[in-house]
């Protein structure tokens, strides 16, 4: 016998006793059925025969009354018609009589009815005089009789609907009870006896489980004692075989595989910094201890995907590193700190920067991809320091700069005594060097506080062309000291952009000041506007040299050095851009062209509001 016939056996003693139950629930509900059926026959249609019959003898009276009103007494459509309807009712009365007196007072109303209709003859045929006096004296009263009648037919049958719902009440209680005697005799007999079949078709489940426990636990020697045809017992033949291979590949090179996978575990669980390992669906195949102790990810995680343990902004650098792998892009490396990301632990704030590499399969294909989170807590806290002992540094500065500048500026006035051409030469020569000097430490601490606290922005509605027309106008100076031309470049048209007016300057002045640095004398450097998807387009073009491949990828980066023919102080104009720009949601680039062409550019959101203020000048 199977299995699965087994089983069902098991539950027949519970099917039987829910049969038995729907047997005796069907009969008992049938009579509750019956008995009301019983009722609405015998006396429902007799009640509502009573009064309609009632009704035509009223609606009689009424049309009677009316004739007598009006002083004709021919007869009309409504009374034949009342007539035939009482007719119909007494008819169906007569042929529903159920109860004691009911057939007594059926006669005694079909009597009446017909005398009735005997004086109703009569009036109609009678003058008017005689027709009042026939109404009061005989028919007025043979009409009462008639409802007096008809109440009485109508009490006998509501007396009797009340008996009849009263025995239908209790017998609907004793049934109620009946049912759920019957209800729990049935289900506590047929759950015991299919709980004891149960129990005895599950012995050889409880062997089969502990058996493969002790195979899951290592245990290859373990063996299930089952014998017979069903499914159960074939599955124990089929574990003992399995548990036999097994004993079998541990012996061979599957195990040297195992320790090669486990060694490869251990290594990296060796590492300090969070590992993550996907195959080339993008399922995770293996983490480290530091990726569970740091970011909680797990194989074991309850909810399915390990990755769900991570917070959104860390899963989706983690999944954009892996993407871009997976994607055949090659490894994925960050550009700087400011990819770094925040991971709260217990321990404190630690801050990851993204690496991931690909692994590829015999063929060349890409096998998978493993994401490293690299921790750069102590040198992101090295860099904060280095940038507030920078920004001491220029504070400190300050105070002695600007006496030194005061004190030249005196000699150059001949405050403290005439001066040689030589003296003066040298002077002023020591005046622009501390211009120079000043410029730069005010750069340094615009820098610091844009680092140190998010950038207040003043954004209003401002015309492109304002912005860039001022700027070339203020460095037009410059421009001719270096024999540059300055041109602007904007079309009709152009909305308005979202920006604070006074940054947004300064980043066109340090991108202006930039390329006319670049260029060489004679050369052109242009500023053109045009409108992109939701935003506004800034452009800066020089005539400079070509950019140097190993310069371009820190290029915007504090400190960095600066490209051929820059000066110090114009290339770090160009990180204080890239912190405005940003601040306003734009963003900012360049591209340098192989004829030496360079394209400095920048965007800002355009104007959405039609009710913003507009600053134009």
């Amino acid at each position: 016998m199977s299995t699965r016939t087994k089983f069902l056996l098991a539950q027949t003693p519970l099917a039987i006793a829910l049969v038995l139950f729907g047997l005796v629930a069907t009969r008992a509900l049938s009579s509750l059925a019956e008995q009301g059926s019983t009722i609405l026959q015998d006396n429902y249609r007799s009640v509502l025969a009573a009064e309609r019959m009632k009704d035509a003898i009223g609606g009689l009276q009424d049309a009677l009354s009316l004739t007598l009103i009006r002083g004709s007494a021919d007869a009309d459509d409504e009374p034949r018609a009342e007539r035939r309807r009482f007719e119909a009712e007494l008819l169906v009365q007569e042929h529903n009589i159920t109860e004691p007196g009911e057939n007594e007072a059926t006669r005694r109303l079909r009597e009446l009815w017909g005398a009735y209709q005997e004086k109703l003859d009569r009036f109609v045929t009678t003058d008017p005089a005689g027709a009042r006096t026939l109404f009061v004296e005989e028919i007025a009263p043979t009409a009462a009789a008639i409802r007096n009648t008809a109440d009485k037919i109508l009490a006998l049958n509501h007396d009797a609907m009340t008996r009849k719902s009263e025995r239908a009440r209790q017998s609907a209680a004793r049934l109620n009870l009946s049912l759920l005697v019957a209800a729990f005799v049935a289900l506590l007999g047929g759950t015991l006896l299919s709980v004891l079949i149960t129990n005895r078709l599950v012995q050889p489940l409880a062997l089969l489980t502990r058996a493969v426990q002790r195979i899951g636990e290592g245990d290859f020697d373990a063996r299930i004692g089952l014998t017979g045809r069903d499914e159960l017992a074939q599955l124990a033949g089929h574990v003992n075989g399995m548990a036999a291979r097994l004993k079998q590949y541990r012996q061979s090179s599957i195990g040297e595989l195992l320790l090669a996978q486990q060694a490869s575990q251990a290594a990296i669980d060796g590492l300090p910094d969070p590992v993550v390992v996907f195959d080339e669906h993008g399922a995770v195949l293996a983490v480290n201890r530091a990726a569970d102790a740091l970011l909680g990810v797990s194989l074991e995680h309850a909810g399915g995907d390990p990755l769900d343990a991570l917070a959104p902004p860390v899963r989706a650098v983690v999944e954009g590193a892996r993407d871009h792998v997976l994607k055949g892009k090659g490894a994925y490396a960050p550009k700087g700190f400011e990819e770094a990301i925040c991971v709260s632990p217990v321990q404190g704030e630690r801050y990851f920067l993204p690496r991931a590499t690909p692994m590829y399969a015999e063929e060349g294909d890409i096998a998978g991809a493993t994401v490293m989170l690299q921790d750069v807590t102590r040198l992101r806290r090295v860099d904060e320091l280095r940038n507030d002992m920078v920004a001491t540094l220029a504070h400190e500065l300050c105070t002695p700069l600007t006496s030194l500048r005061m004190g030249i500026h005196l000699c150059l006035e001949q405050t403290a005594g005439p001066l040689t051409e030589q003296q003066s030469d040298l002077l002023y020569a020591s005046r622009e060097d501390c211009d120079r000097l000043q410029s730069t430490v005010d750069e340094l601490l615009h820098l610091a506080r844009i680092q140190g606290a998010p950038i207040e922005l003043d954004r209003r509605a401002t015309s492109p062309r304002s912005l860039v027309e001022t700027t070339i106008d203020a460095h037009r100076a410059l421009a001719a000291k270096h024999h540059v031309q300055l041109e602007a470049d904007v079309p009709a048209g152009v909305g308005d952009v979202r920006a604070d007016r006074e940054r947004i300057c300064v980043v066109l002045a340090n991108l202006l000041t930039h390329a006319i640095h670049r260029s060489a004398p004679g050369a052109m450097v242009s500023a053109h506007v045009r409108p992109v998807e939701g935003a506004v387009r800034f452009e800066i073009v020089d005539g400079g040299e070509t950019i140097a491949p190993e310069v371009r990828a820190a290029l915007f980066d504090r400190f960095a050095r600066p490209p051929a023919g820059s000066s110090t102080e114009a290339a770090r104009g160009l990180s204080f851009a890239k912190e405005i720009v940003e601040a306003h949601g734009g963003e900012i680039g360049f591209t340098s062209e192989a004829d030496g062409c360079t394209t400095f550019w920048f965007t800002l959101p355009s104007r959405v509001a039609a009710d913003e203020p507009h600053f134009d000048a």
